[in-house]
């Protein structure tokens, strides 16, 4: 059955129209209809038949045939030139029509046209289309006008799931859906499983877990969907014990319980309990993992450093022939690369039939992670000749990468053209990149300047990578006058300017101000984020602090510390550098301080369970001068590759030397 399109209504009709007065859409659109007999249009535009007048019934039956949006447009402009705009049959799979095209905007034309109250299931319909929109106040302006109304249109239990729907959308109308709990209750309707699952749902996502706890434990039934809604109220807010106590009580669970679960642990940071979550899941047979279940964990490995995981996982991928969707695929590329592999990372990316920007900048972020900035720029400049605009994301992984390999240039042409080439003006990201870039090249006069410049407030970490750079060129002189900015700005009203400052006094030894800054901090408390490093061993993933206790190896490893640390002394060459100890201590304390930092330990551990390959240590702070000095001796001394992924990018270490050059 095939469509054949009418001319104009203007033209059927021989309607003479002003050329002054525009025409109502229902008369610039051209009719399509099927006929009830014949496979073919009704009227030839050629005239070899003659033009009928589609009947009511014939209208009535395109309707129901999921016609397109135009067409749906065309049969409207039809009920309304034949005088049939109040025909309640028509308009009633009119506004079904609009619906299933997504247009609540037409299907609110046609319902405004209903010469009496509508029906509730037409109501139904305008609130639900309404609350799956960006205007799903409309929806609350609907049920107050269905309210005004009252008998024979009633609310019924659809009526109020799709208002509590709508009333989610908006942190404001929290208040209203409370008014909205109370009609419930007052017509009946909470014991209904849809209508007690829309108010979990409502409270849950305004962080409302008293009231949405005991809304479920109310309910005389539940579903999945109850048991998954609160489960996730409970994951959003972090409360994560919580979560997995109601999650393990669940009497089944779907798909969508098992994204629930392992995407709150991803949310906050807990990777080690989204990889149990996710063998566990494994273990279920009658639930396998979907796209966002891989997506989420994929991240989980790469925040780990996982790479034996994130293999297993690529291979479930390939061996269950799961489409490697845009989504998959970036996760893919961004696990590889942050887990040191950053070939097989280039690999996945080769590999792809179709690449979106998604996948785009995730490969450049990738390289410039590694500190390959020629490469990065090599492949933005593949992705611009492809036809693809980057964004702001993407723009970032560039500038990113020419900080990392001293490429100064490249990287200021490129912030200066963000504007004009592809109209994104630059985000705080964006200047911390290239104060960054400024000040590692020396250049801490320009960096300062640009900091000072900025149409934003700087944050900390722009503060930081310029004090960093203060440090690295010893400018002792303009460390001092960030110093006095900062306190003239009052940045060290809050923890991370305090940190900065206490930071940079100590590498200028000025104790006295160190204990200073320190005492305001312990005052406010304000706390520094504790130095963890993370190694996968054997699929197991090891986590140390600085001066770990609580390892079960833990005396092995201190033996193996010792041992390791003897030996590239005299062997490697390695003398503690101990200028960035934040404690006035003396310098046996400082050199011991150092010794236990927890990269130090993850390596030692390293050692201690593998023979040979390649270390992999993932660490949570900017690996400091010290332990890298010492990864170099390592490397040469004990013949091992180690790659050190820190805060900003990744260092691999080989026959004494740093992919880096000392450029970090």
């Amino acid at each position: 059955m095939r469509f054949t399109p009418l001319p104009k209504l203007s033209l059927l009709f021989s309607t003479k129209i002003s050329p002054q007065i525009i025409e109502p859409f229902y008369v610039q659109i051209p009719l399509l209809y099927i006929s009830s007999n014949t496979s073919s249009a009704i009227w030839d535009p050629f005239g070899a038949s003659s033009f009928s007048i589609p009947s009511h019934s014939t209208l009535a039956r395109l309707l129901k045939k999921r016609p397109s949006l135009t067409q749906i447009k065309q049969t409207h402009a039809q009920v309304i030139t034949q005088g049939l705009a109040q025909n309640t049959s028509l308009l009633g799979p009119l506004i079904h029509a609009y619906i299933g095209c997504r247009n609540p905007s037409f299907a609110r034309i046609a319902f405004d046209q209903y010469p009496s109250p509508p029906p509730t299931i037409i109501w139904n319909l305008m609130i639900q289309a309404y609350s799956k929109t960006p205007y799903s106040q409309e929806s609350m302006y609907l049920f107050r006008r269905m309210l005004v109304y009252g008998r024979p249109t009633l609310a019924d239990k659809y009526t109020f799931t799709f208002v509590l729907t709508a009333c989610s959308c908006h942190p404001t109308l929290i208040g209203y859906g409370e008014n909205v709990h109370g009609m419930v209750v007052k017509d009946g309707y909470e014991s209904d499983v849809f209508v007690g699952n829309s108010l979990v749902n409502m409270y849950s996502i305004f962080s409302r877990m008293v009231d949405a706890k005991r809304v479920f434990d109310e309910m005389p039934h539940r579903d999945v969907i109850t048991w998954t809604t609160v489960v996730k109220g409970y994951a959003m807010r972090g409360e994560l014990v919580k979560a997995r106590e109601l999650f393990d009580m669940m009497p089944e669970h779907n798909d969508v319980s098992w994204v629930v679960m392992v995407a709150g642990y991803v949310r906050h940071m807990l990777y080690s309990d989204a990889l149990q979550c996710f063998n566990d899941m494994l273990c279920h047979d009658e639930v396998k993992p979907n796209e966002a279940v891989l997506v989420s964990i994929l991240s989980a490995c790469a925040h780990l450093g996982a790479l034996d995981q994130g293999k297993w996982i690529h291979v479930y991928i390939d061996k269950n022939k799961i489409p490697l969707s845009s989504n998959i695929s970036t996760a893919l590329i961004d696990m590889y690369a942050k887990c040191g592999r950053i070939d097989l990372a280039r690999r996945v990316f080769d590999g792809l039939h179709k690449r979106d920007l998604l996948t785009w900048t995730s490969m450049i972020s990738g390289l410039s992670m590694h500190g390959l900035g020629a490469e990065c720029l090599g492949t933005f400049s593949e992705m611009l000749a492809e036809g693809l605009k980057p964004d702001d994301v993407t723009l970032l992984g560039v500038l990113n990468g020419c900080s990392h390999s001293g490429l100064v240039e490249d990287g200021l042409s490129i912030f200066h053209d963000m504007v004009t080439l592809w109209g994104i003006v630059p985000k705080l990201e964006h200047y911390g990149c290239l104060i960054d870039l400024l000040g590692r090249a020396g250049r801490l006069e320009s960096a300062f300047e640009t900091i000072k410049s900025m149409p934003m407030e700087p944050d900390v970490v722009a503060w930081r990578a310029l004090l960093s750079a203060c440090r690295l060129h010893g400018n002792v002189d303009l460390g001092e006058r960030i110093i006095s900015h900062i306190v003239e700005l009052g940045l060290g009203s809050h923890g991370g300017g305090y940190v900065l400052l206490s930071n940079l006094y100590a590498s200028m030894e000025q104790w006295e101000s160190v204990t200073k800054v320190r005492k305001a901090m312990s005052q406010r408390g304000s706390e520094e984020c504790p130095g963890c490093s993370w190694i996968e061993i054997d699929g197991v993933v090891h986590e140390f602090l600085a001066a770990d206790k609580l390892h079960p190896r833990i005396s092995e490893i201190n033996k193996k510390l010792n041992e390791m640390l003897r030996r590239i002394g005299i062997e490697g060459g390695y003398i503690p550098s101990t200028k960035q100890v934040l404690f006035d201590l003396n310098e046996e304390d400082k050199e011991q301080a150092v010794f236990w930092h927890s990269e130090k330990l993850a390596v030692a551990f390293g050692l201690l369970s593998t023979k040979e390959g390649t270390i992999r240590i993932t660490k949570n702070l900017r690996i400091c001068e010290d332990c890298h000095s010492a990864m170099k001796a390592i490397s040469l001394v004990f013949n091992r590759e180690i790659v050190v992924r820190d805060r900003s990018r990744f260092h691999t270490f080989r026959y004494g030397n740093c992919s880096c050059t000392d450029y970090w």
